[in-house]
C-alpha cells in the first residue's frame, strides 16, 4: 500500500474487507472468515465499507463534505456527486490521462484513485486552474497553440502540463517525456501541446523537436 494510502486513512484492503463483511452478513462466506473481517489492517487503517462514509476534501479551493460508498472512485465522485465534470471518463483504466487532476499539487489519474483516500486533501482539477475569463498561462498556452481539438484529452494535458512547467519552467526532454508520457491524444495535437511546453528545440537549445 502507498503512504498516499496509508494518510488517507483508509485503504483498498480495508475497502475488500468491508465487502467481505456485507458478503458475510449475507451468507455468502463461511463464518470462520469473520476474525479476518473484525480485523483492522496490521497498520490500523480501519475497516469502512460496504456502506457509505462520510468525507471531507478541498475540490478546487473549496471544502466539500459527502457521503460517498467505498467503491467510489475519485473520478466518479468528482464527476458525477460534485458535479466537477472537467476529468473527463475515456479509457477509466489509468493509460490514457484523460481524468489527470492534482492532489496536494501532484498529478494522478482519478479513475484510479478512491475517493475515500482523497478525503482531507486538496483537489485541483481544470476549473480550479482558471475560468474562461480569467485563464491560467497553461490554458491560454493551448488556445493560442491550438492545442486542442476534441476535448476529451485536453483537460487531462492542461493540468499535467501546468504540474510539469509548476516543477520545471524549462523542462529536459526527460522531464517532458516523464511529465506527459502518460497522456494521450487521438486527434493528434502533440504538435501544439510541445508548443506550450516548450523545450530545449523551442529554446534553441538542443533536443528532439
Amino acid at each position: 500500500m502507498s503512504d498516499d494510502a496509508k494518510g488517507s486513512g483508509f485503504s483498498r484492503r480495508s475497502f475488500l474487507r468491508g465487502g467481505a463483511a456485507g458478503a458475510l452478513a449475507t451468507g455468502l462466506l463461511p463464518r470462520d472468515a469473520d476474525a479476518a473481517v473484525a480485523a483492522n489492517d496490521a497498520d490500523g487503517a480501519p475497516t469502512v465499507g460496504p456502506g457509505a462514509v462520510e468525507i471531507e476534501l478541498e475540490v478546487n479551493g473549496v471544502a466539500r463534505r459527502l457521503e460517498v460508498e467505498p467503491r467510489v472512485t475519485l473520478l466518479d465522485g468528482l464527476r458525477d456527486r460534485l458535479d466537477v465534470t472537467g476529468p473527463k471518463r475515456v479509457c477509466d483504466r489509468g493509460t490514457c490521462g484523460a481524468c489527470t487532476v492534482l492532489e496536494d499539487g501532484r498529478p494522478i489519474y482519478a479513475c484510479c484513485r478512491l475517493m475515500i483516500e482523497s478525503a482531507g486533501r486538496s483537489i485541483t482539477t481544470v476549473e480550479g486552474l482558471g475560468s474562461p475569463d480569467a485563464m491560467h498561462e497553461v490554458q491560454q498556452a493551448f488556445v493560442e497553440n491550438d492545442a486542442q481539438q476534441c476535448g476529451y484529452c485536453t483537460p487531462g494535458f492542461v493540468v499535467a502540463t501546468a504540474a510539469l512547467l509548476a516543477r520545471s519552467p524549462a523542462p529536459t526532454e526527460q522531464e517532458i517525456e516523464a511529465g506527459l508520457g502518460g497522456n494521450f491524444c487521438r486527434c493528434g495535437t502533440y504538435k501544439g501541446i510541445r508548443a506550450v511546453v516548450g523545450g530545449p528545440a523551442e529554446r534553441g537549445g538542443d533536443g528532439v523537436g
